[in-house]
């Protein structure tokens, strides 16, 4: 099933009820960072629809009020087995609120727990706009659109046929500098990501799931808004700092932030979206794109890094090792 139909007999279904008003995108890690360029689109391009952007484990034991008959959930799990995000599909499908389900493994057990199940591309290989972040992203969209209607329906669609070109050109384009991060960084053991708006997502997950959970080093995602009302009391000439420079409305606050760091810090790795060909897409959906991209050309750093530390990104202490 794809998601604009799963979205489509929803909306049939809810029409004596009166339809959609609250959307809840639920998930852990790396399946909850996906979901943040969805609830930016409809935060900001929706004007009766709420959304709710929750950790499974929170959503499960702080369920907000207002979940009930015009709610619906999109929940993802890569394998399909994350515990905390398999009870709380649970418990949203046994009270009756329609729940789609992302996943790359379509048997498992959140399977058993989503009135639809969508599948999503995975991999070296993968087309980008099948991936995670987008299938949720169209999620919203169909939601909107379907519901109040979204005059950049169209244009949004065609930025998602380039965003794979786009992406893979872009991967290309950072191979060598990628490596020099590597041979630069291998010894660190602290780097902060930054980024804003729609993109911000990307740098949550480069810091949780990439430098903190497979490189075991210390991290933190820093908005670049928020950068000046605290986080920029670290920096110095030795502080590490990648930062995404956003295609779209935020642009500004991330410029803003990589003025200050050129001008006290020396260790600045930075993302430009629009150098990376992402203007390419109309300017009024790009900003929603920023995530697939960074969270893509991440990967070839990622790869390096790893390789140049000796620490292959599969290497865990605790997660699926033990209790917890």
């Amino acid at each position: 099933m794809t998601v604009k139909e799963a979205v489509t007999e929803i909306i049939e279904k809810k029409q004596k009820d009166g339809g959609i008003r609250e959307v809840y995108f639920v998930g852990c890690g790396g399946s909850l960072g996906a979901f943040y360029p969805a609830k930016i689109f409809l935060e900001t391009e929706s004007q009766s629809i709420h959304a709710g952007w929750y950790n499974s484990n929170e959503f499960l034991h702080n369920t907000p009020r207002r979940l009930g008959k015009n709610s619906v959930v999109i929940t993802a799990s890569h394998r399909g087995d994350t515990p905390e995000t398999v009870k709380a599909a649970k418990m949203a499908y046994e009270a009756g609120i329609p729940v789609i389900a992302l996943t790359w493994s379509p048997d498992s057990p959140i399977t058993e727990v989503a009135d639809y199940v969508v599948s999503y591309t995975f991999g070296p290989d993968k087309d980008i706009a099948g991936e995670k972040t987008v299938v949720g992203l169209l999620a919203a969209v169909e939601i909107l659109h379907q519901t109040e209607g979204y005059d950049n329906y169209e244009t949004f669609l065609e930025g998602v046929s380039r965003i794979d070109g786009i992406v893979k050109r872009a991967r290309r384009q950072v191979e060598k500098r990628a490596m020099a991060f590597a041979r630069e960084y291998k010894e660190d053991r602290v780097i902060y990501n930054m980024g804003s708006g729609a993109g911000y997502g990307a740098a949550y997950m480069e810091s949780i799931c990439i430098f903190m959970e497979m490189q075991w080093i210390h991290s933190a995602s820093i908005h670049t808004g928020e950068f000046f009302h605290g986080p920029f009391e670290i920096t110095d000439a030795e502080v590490p700092f990648f930062i995404q420079i956003s295609e779209g409305p935020t642009r500004e606050l991330d410029e803003r932030a990589l003025t200050f760091l050129k001008k006290y810090a020396k260790r600045i790795e930075v993302l430009d979206a629009k150098e990376l060909g992402l203007s390419t897409i109309d300017s009024s959906v790009v900003s929603y794109f920023n995530h697939s991209l960074f969270n893509n050309v991440y990967d070839v750093y990622n790869h390096a890094l790893a390789e140049s530390r000796e620490h292959p990104l599969t290497t865990r202490r605790y997660m699926w090792k033990v209790e917890y």
